[in-house]
């Protein structure tokens, strides 16, 4: 689904792939597992950063289909951060809704412990009233999500679809296509991140790591896209 507004200069939808906690706290002396929490803590930042400007949409890969191959410590530390910030009368769940931000999920939720499963639609509801939607990708995976999809086409029955059937079958129906991706940590590749909605999307890699992402530098990105020309290939 196209933004509705993405031949304006402020982007509808912002994708964020959040990479780099890990080499951040390496480099900062600091435990490994430290970079997520503050990893965590740079996301609340930039959720007000878009609130700001007038955009309506950010969505950003939180936990990827990969990252369960992760050492046994480090995915236990993930799911008990997604536990405390998506509990009912988190701290952090009511900041989000005090500043008017809308929860929603995006991935295999059926991985998840069920309490996890249970905590994130109880956010999804708790917020359902806000005006700035936040999109988290757990246990998100493009292909998965594609894939996901087209089984649920053909358990309809259907016999042919377009390309709207296709982006109202997949987990982020109702989101728009994001018009920018930035990458933070000088990786330059998208890794499954929104394979379907991202055709054509602006793309933007920093060497910065997520953690040390500035809200200079994102005003900096956002005026570079604003004089980018967007032809979509007319």
């Amino acid at each position: 689904m196209q933004s509705p507004d993405s031949d304006t200069k402020t982007p509808v939808c912002v994708g964020m792939i959040m990479d780099g906690n890990r080499r951040w706290a390496r480099e900062q002396g600091l435990a490994t597992l430290e970079g997520h929490r503050k990893g965590f803590e740079k996301l609340k930042e930039v959720l007000g950063w878009v609130e700001v400007r007038g955009i309506k949409h950010l969505v950003v890969y939180a936990f990827s289909t990969e990252n369960w191959g992760r050492v046994e410590e480090e995915v236990s530390y993930l799911m008990d951060l997604i536990r405390r910030v998506f509990a009912r009368e988190s701290k952090e769940l009511a900041e989000i809704k005090e500043r008017r931000g809308r929860l929603r999920f995006i991935g295999e939720r059926a991985r998840f412990h069920p309490d996890i499963q249970e905590a994130l639609a109880h956010a999804e509801e708790e917020t359902k009233g806000g005006t700035c939607t936040l999109w988290v990708g757990l246990s998100y995976g493009g292909r998965p999500e594609i894939i996901a999809a087209v089984n649920k086409l053909l358990e309809e029955g259907r016999e042919s679809v377009g390309e709207e059937d296709i982006s109202n079958a997949l987990w982020s129906a109702g989101m728009p296509d994001p018009d920018l991706i930035i990458r933070t940590s000088g990786e330059q590749r998208l890794s499954g991140f929104l394979p379907w909605q991202g055709v054509y999307s602006e793309l933007f890699f920093t060497k910065t790591y997520w953690p040390a992402f500035s809200e200079a530098e994102f005003d900096a990105i956002l005026a570079e896209y604003a004089s980018r020309e967007r032809r979509r290939g007319k």
